[in-house]
């Protein structure tokens, strides 16, 4: 069985979008393959067909090779609930929400549970490919690493290091990472591969060469910037701030960046219509007025995401949005933040309180230890048009006796029904992430609007996008080489 590995000279480099487009090359060529990150941190979570729940990176890689994802794909998931502690989801499932502290104690553990995950789809697969997380020259976090070269050298998978050439100095990026990490670490590197190129390439000869005189590591090829990346769902929130407004439409749709935003690849599809004006609002920015619908997003914190809406002053422009006859959506712990009450009485998040939601829905939470974790799909029940997506949430929203005002908004193929909506059908929330994805669901929400969708099926989209990056990849990556090194795997 074969096996690489890429590792990025830092975050954001690309690692998440090439292990995809590779996984999708190679699939193409007839191979089995599988994705694989030993540990992730992020927010944006998808749920696998067992129930579990793992990055939504990987679940994008899973779909690039053609195969259902799988909670071995991504056996440790951090998902941050503040600056000092985080949820731990070990294959799947919720196991501790630790400090810094949890992971050193625990990181003997936490190696095993990612090796033995590992050595599962190696047995199902020709080759594994295998995504680091953040960089290898983060020395000062290589005791008990699982994430980079600690799994590298504990499962004998080789390394391949990318840099991004568009954040600027690439060549000191590269070669800093051989100057500062093990030479046994250095060692598992068997070349590089340069990311985000503008322009002609050429022009970077020189620059490929002084990487590999000064590491001693081949080059495998430089890739230039391709455009269709931007179809694909992004991994980090980061990049949300690279590009607050989108497109040119005649309709603006708004999305306030939440400190602990989740599940942010649920405004893609609105982002690739030509008719809407997505704006990803940054912290210390008003809502805009001009905007037709609000949409809260999900948030890992809830109560401390609702006392963070206000500390901007965004419950301020909410009021001021819903007088002007605006449309607001919430969507999981944006439509709890929409109700009356959030409690957390058995301190989920932080503190035991109960708070004061923004009262747009006459609608109650309790945060609650379980999680529901499914896929699902269903229908609006206002214009019975089709949904696809998932609930990945802690808490139980209703209702209480006596409260009017609003009605159920969705209904799900097993039975129940999701979310709430006013009776004027204004404000509206749930708890299904993926909303947008089918393009009949889609349509409905723009034609409320006032305006009309490319009726594109979202799905679609990303797969048309996958095919067409293994494709660019296939041209500007030395995949016969990157095969070889491969085979290295012990």
């Amino acid at each position: 069985m074969a096996a690489v590995m890429l590792q990025g000279t830092g975050s954001d480099v690309g690692k998440s979008v090439l292990v995809a487009g590779l996984c999708r090359l190679l699939s193409n060529r007839g191979m089995a393959v599988r994705p694989f990150k030993p540990q992730n941190m992020s927010n944006n979570a998808a749920v696998t067909p067992q129930g579990g729940e793992i990055g939504r990176a990987q679940a994008l890689q899973a779909l690039a090779c053609r195969v259902p994802p799988h909670v071995d794909m991504n056996p440790v998931l951090l998902k941050p609930q503040s600056d000092k502690s985080a949820q731990v989801i070990v294959h799947g499932k919720v196991r501790n929400t630790g400090n810094a502290g949890y992971f050193r104690d625990h990181k003997k553990t936490l190696l095993e549970a990612v090796l033995a995950s590992y050595h599962r789809l190696s047995e199902q697969a020709d080759i594994v490919l295998v995504e680091g997380a953040g960089s290898p020259a983060e020395i000062n976090l290589r005791a008990g690493d699982i994430a980079n070269m600690g799994f590298a050298r504990a499962a004998g998978v080789p390394v391949v290091l990318i840099g991004d050439i568009d954040r600027g100095g690439v060549i000191a990026s590269i070669a800093g990472t051989k100057a500062v990490i093990d030479g046994d670490d250095a060692a598992m590197i068997h070349g590089f591969l340069i990311n985000k190129f503008r322009g002609d390439v050429r022009l970077f000869d020189d620059g490929y060469t002084a990487i590999t005189d000064r590491t001693g590591w081949p080059g495998l090829g430089v890739i230039p910037w391709l455009p269709m990346i931007h179809k694909l769902p992004a991994e980090d929130a980061v990049v949300l701030q690279q590009s607050e407004i989108t497109a040119t439409g005649t309709i603006d749709i708004a999305v306030p960046m939440l400190s602990r935003i989740a599940n942010f690849d649920d405004f893609d599809p609105l982002r690739l219509e030509r008719q809407v004006r997505l704006h990803m609002v940054p912290p210390g920015h008003p809502i805009p007025a001009s905007a037709s619908l609000v949409i809260i997003p999900g948030t890992k914190a809830t109560i401390a995401d609702l006392k963070f809406m206000r500390a901007q002053g965004w419950d301020i422009d909410m009021a001021a949005h819903v007088r002007r006859g605006g449309h607001v959506l919430g969507i999981c712990g944006g439509y709890q933040i929409l109700g009356r009450t959030i409690a957390d009485p058995n301190g989920i998040e932080g503190p035991a309180e109960t708070v004061d939601g923004l009262a747009l829905l006459p609608v109650h939470t309790v945060l609650t230890p379980s999680k529901i974790l499914t896929n699902i799909t269903g229908k609006s029940i206002a214009d019975n048009q089709p949904f696809s997506g998932y609930e990945i949430h802690a808490g139980d929203t209703h209702v209480q006796s006596g409260e009017r005002g609003c009605k159920a908004m969705l209904r799900l193929n097993d039975k129940r029904e999701d979310g709430a909506i006013s009776a004027d059908g204004r404000i509206s929330g749930c708890y299904i992430h993926g909303l947008f994805d089918m393009a009949a669901q889609r349509r409905a929400w723009l034609k409320r609007l006032g305006t009309s969708s490319n009726g594109e099926e979202h799905a679609a989209v990303v797969d048309q996008a996958l095919d067409d990056l293994a494709m660019a990849l296939e041209k500007h990556v030395g995949i016969d080489r990157l095969l070889k090194i491969a085979e290295k795997a012990l």
